[in-house]
Parts: C-alpha cells; structure tokens; sequence
C-alpha cells in the first residue's frame, strides 16, 4: 500500500498535477485512496526523502517548489552514473544474456512518438536507461539514480508542456547508444551518452531560451508563501 500511495503522489507531483505550495493532507489522502493514514504517512517521509515535499511544523505537508539549482544538480548526477554505465555495458555486452533486446525498446518508442503519446515514450526511455545499467551489472546503481532525479522529472515535464520536445533527436541518440554498446566499444557508447545528455551548460541555456517556462517556473514559487494551496 505505502509503495502505491508513493507511486500515486510521485506522480502526481512530477507531472505537475499537484503543483508547488499545495497543501497534501493525510486525512484527505486517506479519504481519496481508501487507505489507512499509515501507509499515507509513509509515503509522504518516502517523497520527503526524494525533495518532492516538505513539512511545516504545525501547518501540515506541501509540495516543494521547482528549484532550478537542484534540477542542475540532479543533471550532473545522471550524467557522470550514465557515462559509467554506458561504458561498463560496452564492456559486458557480450557476456551478457538476456530476453530484452534494447532495440525492440527504440521500436516501441518510435512507435509511441508517431502516436504522440510522450507518456509511454517516457516510460520507455527509462525503460532504455534502466536497461543499460542492467547491462552494465549495476541495476542497483539506477535505483539510486532515480530517487535524485525528481526534479528532473518535473521540469521535463514542463518543457513538454510547452511544446519544447525532442523526440526525433532522443531516438536518434538512443540509437547511437545503442549501436556502441552492441559493439562492445566503451569510448563510443560513453561519447554517445555524453552527446545524448549534453553538459550543464546546455541544459542552462535550453532554460533560459523560454522565458514562457522559466516564469512560469517563477510564478508558481512565488505563489507558495500566501496560497498554501490545498490539493483537490
């Protein structure tokens, strides 16, 4: 119960339905997911834990705002345990035995990006990703990965929502990656994964490209202090 609450609100949070400053009060997510208030608690200290939520003292739980310094952080992060499993996965490949084949995910990505249903594209990307590091011997590593990566989730779903997407470019890295570590050379797949995430730089400027979004970014913050929004 706790892991589907966790599941539920992650959600919720990352793609913004629940947006910075809202109230989440344990008795109505009790009443709203027919659940004892144990499990909700435990699932509010889990998304605590991964920045996603924090408490006041004798006011009650909110949602955190979007913080463009921890987004970059959390880039670095990925892209310094990306660079290492990409290469590691060159390195295992093939020694490595396994149903899933990477290629058969860039097909059921391309095919989600043709139907414009970015949800299942990012399901698969990480479905790619995790692979990668499964590959590499090191699923674990990807575990810790993504409980650093919730501020990522949420801006990426925010430059999807203002229509700032790059799935043709994405396949086409994926590709690339792909295409290395099937080769078995460590050089080329931890050049293609660099090439895919790009250095912070690039994602600073991607940011400060579209005004729209970082004031959007902004003006949701700034909110957080008087609205004390609750979530509905």
């Amino acid at each position: 119960m706790v892991n589907q609450i966790h599941r539920v609100l992650w959600e919720l949070i990352t793609t913004t339905r629940l947006l910075p400053g809202q109230l989440l009060s344990e008795k109505e997510l009790s009443e709203a997911l027919n659940a004892s208030r144990t499990p909700v608690r435990e699932a509010l200290i889990r998304l605590e834990e991964a920045g996603l939520v924090y408490v006041v003292p004798k006011s009650g739980t909110y949602v955190t705002p979007v913080r463009i310094s921890t987004y970059i952080e959390a880039c670095f992060i990925r892209l310094q345990l990306e660079i290492g499993s990409a290469r590691r996965a060159a390195e295992r490949f093939s020694n490595y035995q396994s149903d899933e084949n990477l290629n058969d995910i860039i097909e059921l990505q391309t095919d989600a990006l043709k139907d414009d249903d970015y949800s299942r594209f990012f399901q698969l990307d990480e479905r790619l990703h995790e692979s990668i590091f499964r590959i590499a011997g090191i699923a674990g590593v990807w575990n810790v990965l993504r409980r650093t990566q919730s501020e990522v989730y949420r801006i990426r779903h925010l430059k999807r929502e203002y229509q700032l997407r790059h799935g043709s470019r994405v396949l086409k890295a994926h590709q690339k990656i792909v295409d290395s570590i099937s080769a078995g050379d460590p050089d080329a797949a931890e050049s293609a994964m660099i090439e895919h995430l790009g250095p912070l730089e690039r994602e600073v400027e991607q940011l400060t490209a579209f005004p729209e979004l970082l004031k959007f970014i902004e003006q949701q913050n700034s909110e957080i202090p008087r609205s004390r929004r609750r979530a509905n």
